[in-house]
């Protein structure tokens, strides 16, 4: 059985020592979008869904693309989402549920948006369309914001929550699966939530790591950054820093990972400002529009797997 072994002795073996860094996804479908982040992934490849933001993020819509003979089709919006403030998909194990974040009333009579809540949307089968979205209810959803699912294997459902009743920022929750109910949610612990933001938790199938955004830590190399926590027979081991292989000077989040690939989303800048000679029209508009200019988008960077 192979994994992907993020282990805090290995993250330089993944990342410190590899000449490779990321490098943009799919940027020949996301250009066209003014923002894009938080993509994931079908189970069998086949789909991807990613948000797809305006340029000031007041406007935010979930962008499906299948994929047919390895080409990825023209995008579409998700026949779920274009009306509401919509983000942050994530497919259940099977493909045949994906949950993601709305900001969506609760029924047809209300007009008025809600806080953030996790919905999701099913299929008979993997042809088949997607059902009209139900709100996941309680525990998960509550009168507070929750954010980004990610559900492993065993069913235990990750999420972040902002809880203003407390004095702290956004934290990162679990739910654990008993007998087909979902419990109440705990807060994960200080090695992983601090009185800063924590977010965009991405859980390993079989929960062995767990990759999250932290904000302007005091070891950030960015305003954002890309964590990791291994769970140990002592529980989560304290959160490291994925190192600059991964993390930029600028905002870094959103890690998705799949078949030893770490997708992410980076608003990274390597817009080129000096130049020896005047640009003409075609290389300005090259370098406003390459991946890297500073916008929000996705990145991935194959990782190590190692032999359990």
């Amino acid at each position: 059985m192979k994994h992907i072994y993020f282990s805090i002795f290995c993250l330089f073996c993944l990342f410190g020592n590899s000449q490779e860094m990321p490098i943009p996804f799919a940027s020949d479908i996301t250009s066209e979008f003014p923002n894009v982040r938080d993509i994931a992934i079908s189970p069998n490849g086949n789909e991807m869904m990613f948000t797809a933001q305006s340029v000031m993020g007041n406007l935010s819509v979930i962008i499906s693309v299948t994929k047919e003979n390895n080409i990825w089709n023209k995008p579409q919006v998700a026949s779920f989402s274009g009306m509401h403030f919509d983000l942050e998909p994530f497919f259940s194990h099977d493909g045949l549920k994906l949950y993601f974040v709305s900001t969506r009333p609760l029924n047809q009579i209300e007009t008025q948006p809600k806080d953030f809540d996790i919905w999701y949307v099913e299929r008979a089968n993997l042809k088949a369309p997607w059902s009209t979205p139900k709100n996941l209810g309680s525990p998960i959803n509550t009168e507070h914001g929750e954010f980004y699912p990610s559900i492993a294997n065993n069913g235990n459902f990750y999420f972040t929550r902002d809880d203003t009743t407390k004095n702290r920022k956004d934290d990162i929750y679990v739910s654990k699966l008993l007998n087909g109910t979902y419990q109440e949610p705990e807060a994960l612990p200080e090695t992983i939530n601090t009185e800063s933001y924590e977010y965009n938790a991405f859980i390993a199938p079989d929960e062995s790591y767990l990759l999250f955004g932290g904000y302007n830590r005091k070891d950030g190399l960015g305003s954002g950054d890309i964590y990791i926590s291994r769970l140990t027979k002592n529980g989560w081991e304290q959160a490291e820093n994925l190192g600059p292989n991964i993390n930029s000077d600028k905002m870094d989040y959103c890690p998705f990972v799949k078949d030893n690939t770490l997708y992410f989303t980076s608003k990274r800048d390597h817009t080129k400002v000096d130049h020896k000679q005047p640009l003409n029209l075609e290389t300005l508009l090259r370098e406003f529009n390459k991946a890297d200019n500073g916008s929000s988008r996705l990145f991935k960077i194959k990782t190590v797997t190692f032999a359990e």
